[in-house]
């Protein structure tokens, strides 16, 4: 569980890849639950706040980024 400090040293291109590896093991917890198979079902929703935690810092970028072409726009 990365910290939300530690998602923001990270570059775009990190982020966007364990968003992808955690979407994924969200599947596969899914695909246990529905075998009978997963055994803690905390998972779910820690990797349910990793996943926010890693879209609320690329959208965090994404409005500094929009702030910033408009501060050059003025």
């Amino acid at each position: 569980m990365p910290a939300a400090a530690e998602l923001r040293e990270l570059a775009d291109d990190q982020l966007l890849d364990q968003l992808g590896e955690s979407k994924q093991e969200l599947f596969n917890l899914r695909f246990q639950i529905a075998t009978g198979q997963l055994e803690n079902s905390a998972q779910i929703s820690q990797v349910k706040r990793d996943i926010a935690r890693i879209n609320t810092v690329l959208r965090e970028r994404e409005i500094a980024a929009a702030e910033a072409t408009t501060v050059e726009d003025n």
